[in-house]
């Protein structure tokens, strides 16, 4: 899968669990070590980990394999790493506080939204 499908897929798998707020930016050319982030936000640490679940078995049933995840310890920031795609699962206040929109405010963003 390349890595544009699979960063839409995932992003509409955070939809699946109500996630809010749900960016593809595409960082191809401006950073090495990703293609794409996907970033959204969840509003309760039982909602992030929800969303998260969902990245992972709907990904997994497409042939995407996780290299790395961090975060359900806290359950305030998990990442998902594909390599080739990165998603990001904020609660809103960590979000806020890291800025990764404005970070990489020069990528190109689509917003993602239900329907």
């Amino acid at each position: 899968m390349e890595a544009k499908e699979l960063a839409h897929l995932a992003a509409e798998l955070t939809l699946t669990k109500k996630a809010q707020d749900v960016l593809v930016l595409d960082l191809t050319g401006i950073s090495d070590v990703t293609n794409f982030f996907v970033v959204c936000s969840g509003e309760s640490d039982t909602q992030v980990k929800a969303i998260a679940d969902a990245v992972l078995d709907g990904t997994r049933e497409r042939g995407a394999k996780v290299w790395r995840k961090e975060g359900f310890e806290n359950l305030q920031w998990v990442l998902l790493d594909f390599v080739d795609v990165v998603v990001h699962i904020f609660l809103p206040k960590t979000r806020a506080y890291y800025d990764i929109e404005r970070l990489w405010g020069d990528a190109p963003m689509t917003r993602m939204t239900d329907g």
